[in-house]
């Protein structure tokens, strides 16, 4: 296995150097790629929002008010159908998802019927009218009575139709925000993703995105005075609105509409005239034009109103008639309200309100510092990797340094020619596998030392340790694998981007450790002529160590069950501290644009808003304050308010760095979400060992896995650290890194079965943990220097997520060691249990040392 022909060392290193090309970008300015033919590569990975500031903004159609805009035109369509045959008819009403009339004449039903066939025609759905349904069906419930109820496809239609055009509506208005590479897509049945990278003004984005935009030009009824209409009721077919004003002016407003914004060809910010103030000049279409002239040459004298979303913007006098089919819009107007206005018309209205149910915003100046933490994390874990492997390893720690610098490389080629997004969750990823791309690494290196100490020459240990480390390294990274690929179709947000690194990782891990290094190991053979392995420097574990683990169980057994049962007594007492992610609310962090923030005086200026629920508390620095707010029990909207309402008594003194909202509905889904995740990842994994080894060992891997999770849930709940979505991550990445420690254990037992049938099987896991212990050590060393240092210099937003991932590799380690393999004794596990056929080596039990 050691040798290489031309053409595979070719292949090998034209692989390193297209990570080497792909990555460079990302490092280097850009200038040193202006040069370059346009296929080579210079464009870098996409940054998060999390990481160059900008805004994610999650939006929910309101599908009640299209049901109910639904029922009134098919109200006001019956009623126009039963006059025009002149069908007499009573109780025209609309409920629930229907519309219900009452013929007078019942021999008029059947006439009533034919008239309004029209309604229940089918529908053309689907691409180049593939398809068809009927959003109507017509039912006589009891005699003299007809019923047309909404079909629930027809509902769905038109809600999908919605969803459409507001994307279309939504991707108009932010383009002419003249922002770059925004992200607008659907999500699900009734929902719209936006994302804004580099946006400075997130406040102005929702204001955008949140009105629907619905303009319309309706005459002001002066037949009664405005007050009789407030306090009584208004005269028939008219509505009181008030207009944008502080204090906001009534009007009497006749609901038949003149003009809509479906009529305008252009709308542009201006100013006027004679007065220079700011207005939004307006041009209709020509049937626009022509109802307009029509309707102001008749009603000279009269007021009209300029009605936007139920808000009357002005009320002018019709002075002349307005025939070019033109005019302006005047108002209480700024520079950039004005232009925002603008924006909106040209756009087109939106087919009905959309809720913000979920928005994470960071500003700019917050981005830049977490690049630069995650940069700092980053190198300073590295070189604390290089140095641990180089000391451990010597030479070979030299050629996994090489490995691990290459793997890097790939890696960020990777994301960088997928077009990936790096957020800082995957900062995270790429620092954890630089502490886990060594554990390939050490599974080779003490293969290798333990074939030499069995006697064999150099190359046949160096040949014997890759093929046989080669089952054990895809059983470990398989398991974390899993993980990570169910965390990316059940995460969300940056999660996924964690969950896309460490899937990435793990496969160039894999090419670097066995391939690369490989390569490397083979040419030191073929050059060198060693007549022995290289010195390691620092020997962390002696050689031939025999402790008795197993005879420790009843202990460690004992002390697992209490700690077991403490995590879940004080789970079942303690209230855990979770995120807004799951309990919905606000998160807003803040700096002082002056000195140290004021956290009593923070305090003070909040409690007049009446928020419920507020903590106030350091974070990080001195002039940096997290604000976090309970939900607020009134719906997704009122959660925006907050926001609001705090920006409002704030931003004077404070800069707004990062705001997370999460209204009741997507709180739910996350919270559902991450159960489900973890109990389908700890499924498949269980799956996946039960088909690799046996039954005893897929049982017993999950238990010692399940050992973990309830222990890390312990460390949240005692320690009070916020559970959040990147907890759900942490977990996960633990659940992959413990079951990759168990399963590098259990594979040396079931070789170990293989071999020594008779001995017992105490004897048997103590020989197996013992032979994995220095690698268990070596891999754990490793991590935890990447994770101490992401810790230390990742920045505050990322540091519970790695305080749990350090406690996750403590507790996986004393779990691979201490409950994982005595779970094999407890399930009665015999060493004649597995059958290797005619493969099998002969029990070899008398020429081993007895270990423990």
């Amino acid at each position: 296995m050691l040798h290489f022909s031309r053409l595979q060392t070719f292949f090998i290193w034209l692989v390193v150097a297209l990570g080497v090309l792909y990555a460079a970008p990302n490092v280097l300015p850009q200038s040193y790629f202006v040069p370059l033919p346009s296929w080579a590569p210079s464009q870098p990975m996409t940054l998060g929002l999390d990481l160059q500031g900008g805004s994610h903004i999650l939006l929910q159609l309101d599908r009640q008010e299209l049901i109910d805009e639904r029922l009134t035109t098919v109200r006001d369509e019956t009623r126009r159908l039963l006059r025009a045959e002149r069908i007499g008819y009573t109780g025209l009403a609309a409920s629930d998802q229907s519309v219900r009339v009452r013929i007078r004449d019942t021999e008029q039903v059947d006439a009533a019927r034919e008239a309004l066939d029209e309604l229940i025609q089918p529908v053309t759905s689907g691409a180049f009218g593939a398809g068809s349904l009927r959003e109507i069906q017509l039912e006589e419930p009891e005699p003299g009575v007809l019923r047309l109820n909404l079909t629930q496809e027809g509902i769905e239609y038109r809600l999908s139709s919605a969803l459409t055009q507001s994307i279309e509506v939504i991707s108009r208005r932010v383009n002419e925000l003249g922002t770059t590479e925004p992200v607008i897509q659907r999500q699900g049945d009734d929902r719209i993703l936006v994302q804004v990278p580099g946006l400075d003004d997130p406040e102005r984005l929702k204001d955008l995105l949140g009105q629907t935009a619905r303009l319309t030009f309706q005459m002001v009824d002066q037949s009664v005075p405005v007050e009789e209409a407030v306090d009584g009721r208004p005269p028939a077919g008219t509505s009181v609105m008030y207009s944008m004003d502080e204090p906001a002016v009534p009007y009497v407003i006749e609901d038949r509409v003149i003009v809509s914004g479906e009529n305008l060809v252009d709308a542009q910010a201006t100013f006027d005239q004679r007065t220079n103030e700011p207005v939004v000049s307006f041009r209709f279409d020509t049937q626009g034009a022509t109802r307009f002239g029509r309707t102001t040459q008749e009603n000279v004298g009269r007021l009209f109103a300029i009605v936007l979303d139920g808000q009357v913007i002005s009320a002018p006098q019709i002075r002349e008639p307005i025939l070019g089919g033109s005019g302006q819009i005047s108002g209480s107007f700024t520079v950039q309200t004005a232009n925002d206005l603008a924006v909106l018309l040209r756009a087109g209205a939106l087919p009905a309100s959309l809720t913000v149910i979920e928005e994470r915003t960071v500003g700019p100046g917050l981005g830049q510092d977490s690049i630069d933490a995650g940069t700092t994390a980053s190198i300073i874990g590295a070189l604390l990797v290089v140095g641990f492997m180089i000391a451990a390893y010597g030479l070979f720690g030299v050629f996994a340094v090489i490995a691990l610098t290459a793997n890097i490389c790939i890696i960020i080629a990777v994301l960088s020619g997928l077009g990936a997004t790096l957020t800082l969750p995957g900062i995270a990823g790429i620092v954890l596998t630089m502490g886990m791309a060594v554990d390939s690494n050490v599974l080779v290196f003490e293969r290798i030392r333990e074939e030499r100490a069995a006697g064999r020459s150099i190359i046949h240990s160096a040949d014997g340790g890759f093929s046989k480390a080669l089952s054990t390294i895809v059983d470990a990274n398989l398991t974390t694998l899993i993980a990570a690929i169910i965390l990316f179709y059940l995460g969300s947000g940056p999660i996924r981007g964690f969950a896309i690194t460490l899937a990435i990782g793990i496969v160039t891990t894999v090419f670097s450790a066995y391939t690369l290094t490989r390569w490397m190991v083979a040419e030191w053979v073929r050059r060198s002529r060693p007549k022995e392995l290289p010195r390691m420097p620092l020997q962390f574990i002696p050689v031939d160590t025999a402790v008795k683990f197993m005879w420790l169980r009843r202990m460690t057994f004992s002390l697992s069950a209490l700690a077991l049962v403490a995590c879940i007594g004080a789970f079942a007492t303690i209230n855990m501290n979770y995120g807004i992610d799951f309990r919905g609310g606000s998160a807003i962090e803040v700096q002082s644009l002056e000195g140290n923030a004021g956290i009593a005086d923070i305090r003070s200026r909040l409690s007049g808003l009446d928020l419920g629920d507020v903590q106030v508390q350091e974070f990080g620095d001195p002039r940096e304050v997290l604000i976090r707010v309970q939900a607020q029990g009134g719906g997704d909207t009122a959660e925006q308010q907050v926001v609001n309402s705090v920006r409002s008594v704030l931003e004077s003194d404070y800069e707004f760095r990062r705001v997370e909202v999460v209204g009741p509905t997507i709180s739910a889904e996350l919270a559902r979400a991450g159960t489900i995740a973890v109990l389908v990842a700890l499924f498949a994994i269980l799956v996946y060992i039960w088909l690799r080894f046996e039954w005893q060992f897929a049982i017993g891997a999950i238990l010692a896995t399940l050992h973990d999770v309830i222990m890390t849930i312990g460390f949240f709940v005692i320690t009070g650290i916020e559970f959040n979505l990147s907890s759900i991550a942490a977990i996960l990445t633990i659940v992959g890194y413990s079951l990759n420690d168990t399963v590098v254990v259990y594979d040396r037992v079931r070789e170990n079965l293989r071999r020594f049938k008779k001995m017992p099987l105490p004897q048997l896991l103590d020989l197996s943990v013992n032979q994995m212990l220095p690698r268990t050590v070596m891999t754990s060393i490793t991590t935890l220097l990447a994770l101490v240092a992401l810790y230390a210099f990742g920045g505050e937003v990322i540091r519970s997520f790695t305080a749990a991932m350090i406690f996750g590799v403590v507790i996986g380690t004393y779990s691979s060691i201490f409950v994982a393999g005595p779970l094999l004794i407890l399930f009665r596990m015999r060493p004649g249990a597995l059958t290797g056929g005619e493969t099998q080596e002969k029990d070899t039990t008398d020429q081993v040392p007895a270990k423990g």
